[in-house]
């Protein structure tokens, strides 16, 4: 049995490994870059080493070093999780020199399955049925692209999870889909091959685990339903899948199990399956690795599929057999990102003044949260993965509705109202749905939750920001404490009877009347509110009664003057205007350049890839200037209005955070300022 591992990746997935190693009695080393150093999968391993400051190609993508921290720690296993190098067969050969144990499959097998061009082409020897596809390189495709007809998609060979994905609709827009797509898979799987294959209307995205052993077992333990993405990436998975029908569940099983047999494949891998509206399957992709969404499958099959890894990669026979492998019950996945869904799901990196998680006996969640709560820019926006279990697939989507309304985060833009939204969806309740539900649907999504925010009175986050006292490092526990009086406790309101609070740009007049233990009277805009505190579970979380009316809110205060109140999914800002804020951030560039010019700067933190202008170039309003790349997602900085472009401040490969100047912009007609 493997006696020491190390873990060739970062965040919830090193959490997760480590977790279930621990269990086995193997030792676990971590790497972090700098950015890192901080992180719970850097603490919660046995071991962990710096592996380098911030960039992918000197930290997680960087094989060298990976090994050199592997053998210098005497770790007899490398498990690499997924993304990074997960899928690239250097790693596994670079393991091989080294004398040390790859959890996954052979290099040669990882080249064919790993690489989407040459599993498609082996797929197709084996009877399989796949859609058609094209590659090659740009001119190439340019030239045959005809012969398969537009919609295409354009994707990554050598990745997944969405990164470089795109359709595109026209031969005009091909060129440039292409050459944007390459840079973003060289980014992040340091392989910029790029093919394209027919895009399928109305599609379901079905996949089936395998696992393989070193002696030719191979079985699946069912399937996922992934139907659910945004930019081309799944945000919600189920097992097992609502659509399919036990024949065809049988006929799709067979046929991962026979693709896993042909390339004699070992480990856990994932054969993933377009399922058009006729019920017509097609190979997709193999995934040479552990999945995102694997927790739906271990819940609903009672296997640990990370321990079966460990196994495996011991040399271990398979520990059973197809007919040992059952679904029970119904398991939901939603994954928890920083990125807000009103703004095109732009990603929301920052700090966060609240992370309070829900618990139940139906509810997992991985994720690798450690306070000070931050979420970085460099990686991708997912927090945390939401699971619930139940008998049947609507028990699993009561508990996922319950499960999101009582997760609380703060200080950054996120999902879940987005989330909630989706799964009270008539469509998916009835599993109507395609790859392109969130396309299609996201406009009425929003609107739903803008009319469910609605319905919440103003009075609540109002009340519940004076019950707080809104008040730099004040505990409220302290409303409890018999000797609090009115004073104490409202603090600086003594001097302003009746201070001013700002939600949303509307402006609020308060009066507090009295304060004794747990109960406050206040008049809000004229609105008599009686609160009384039944719980108060912690300074984030309590139980508040308005006017005999219960509600259970999340509260925190990031900054002086400002108090962040949840309901549900629902978050509101309330600002005290007697007390002064913190700076706040330069702003970016307004939809005009007026006689002083204006400075273009970066919607988050992020790393120059492009600059797509040139000092003097006149450009017209929606003219891409350059791309910025944050949280693996490419950011086109366009120019809000015609100008001229005065200076360029920074270069290609920058690291850049959100107040500096990026290029400078001159109305037309002005004169431009010296370089």
């Amino acid at each position: 049995m493997i006696k020491k591992l190390l873990i060739a990746n970062r965040g919830e997935i090193a959490v997760r490994i480590i977790r279930t190693a621990r269990k086995m009695g193997i030792r676990t080393v971590a790497i972090y870059s700098e950015i890192d150093k901080n992180s719970l999968h850097h603490s919660f391993a046995d071991e962990a080493y710096c592996i380098g400051k911030s960039d992918l190609s000197e930290t997680y993508l960087n094989i060298p070093a990976i090994i050199h921290i592997a053998k210098s720690s005497h770790c007899d296993a490398l498990h690499p999780g997924y993304g990074f190098l997960a899928e690239n067969p250097e790693l596994v050969k670079a393991c091989n020199e080294a004398g040390i144990i790859f959890v996954g499959p052979e290099a040669n097998v990882m080249q064919v399955m790993g690489n989407k061009v040459e599993a498609r082409n082996f797929v197709s020897s084996i009877a399989v049925p796949v859609t058609k596809g094209l590659s090659g390189n740009t001119s190439e495709i340019l030239s045959h692209v005809d012969e398969i007809g537009f919609p295409v998609l354009v994707k990554a060979a050598g990745g997944g999870g969405g990164k470089g994905m795109r359709i595109v609709n026209d031969k005009e827009s091909l060129a440039a889909a292409l050459e944007a797509a390459s840079r973003e898979a060289t980014n992040y799987f340091a392989d910029g091959t790029v093919y394209i294959e027919k895009y399928l209307e109305e599609p379901r995205h079905i996949e089936f685990q395998i696992l393989g052993d070193n002696f030719g077992n191979v079985v699946h333990l069912f399937e996922r339903e992934c139907t659910i993405q945004r930019r081309y990436q799944k945000i919600i998975e189920e097992a097992p899948s609502p659509t399919l029908t036990p024949e065809l569940r049988s006929r799709m099983g067979e046929a991962a199990v026979a693709i896993g047999k042909a390339i004699n494949y070992s480990g856990a891998g994932t054969i993933e399956f377009l399922v058009d509206k006729d019920l017509n399957f097609y190979f997709l992709e193999m995934n040479t690795r552990i999945q995102v969404e694997h927790p739906v499958t271990e819940l609903t099959t009672g296997i640990d599929i990370v321990e079966e890894q460990l196994y495996i990669a011991s040399g271990e026979a398979l520990r059973f057999n197809q007919s040992d492998l059952h679904q029970i019950g119904h398991a939901i996945e939603c994954r928890i990102y920083a990125e807000d869904p009103a703004n095109n799901f732009l990603p929301s990196p920052g700090k966060l003044s609240l992370y309070q998680k829900p618990a139940g006996d139906f509810i997992r969640i991985d994720d690798a949260m450690k306070e000070p709560y931050q979420v970085s820019s460099f990686f991708d926006p997912m927090i945390a993965k939401l699971i619930t279990h139940g008998k049947s697939r609507e028990e699993a989507r009561f508990h996922m509705i319950v499960a999101l309304q009582n997760y609380g985060i703060h200080g950054i833009k996120n999902n879940i109202s987005y989330l909630n939204a989706i799964v009270q969806n008539e469509n998916f309740i009835k599993n109507t749905i395609s790859t392109r539900f969130c396309a299609e649907h996201t406009e009425t999504l929003l609107a739903a939750i803008d009319d469910d925010r609605k319905s919440i009175p103003e009075l609540l986050p109002m009340a519940v920001a004076v019950v707080s006292k809104s008040i730099p490092n004040s505990k409220r526990n302290q409303v409890q404490n018999e000797s609090s009086n009115i004073w104490n406790t409202i603090g600086y309101w003594r001097i302003l009877m009746q201070p001013e609070l700002e939600m949303e740009g509307k402006i609020f007049r308060c009066q507090v009347n009295t304060f004794n233990q747990n109960k406050l009277s206040a008049t809000i805009e004229g609105i008599n509110a009686e609160n009384s505190f039944e719980e108060i579970y912690s300074t984030q979380q309590i139980d508040i009664q308005i006017n005999d009316e219960p509600y259970k809110v999340f509260v925190s205060h990031p900054e002086p003057g400002k108090v962040i109140v949840s309901y549900y999914t629902h978050v509101f800002e309330v600002i005290r205007k007697d007390i002064l804020p913190a700076q706040t951030d330069f702003a970016t560039a307004t939809s005009s350049v007026g006689e002083s010019g204006s400075n273009i700067t970066s919607p988050m933190p992020g790393k120059v890839i492009k600059i797509a202008v040139m000092q003097g170039d006149a450009v017209s309003k929606g003219d891409l200037l350059l791309v910025v790349e944050a949280m693996k997602m490419e950011n086109n900085i366009l120019s809000p209005a015609n100008a001229i472009v005065d200076r360029i401040a920074v270069n290609a490969g920058d690291l850049v955070d959100s107040i500096t100047p990026l290029i400078h912009l001159s109305a037309p007609g002005q004169k431009q300022s010296a370089v």
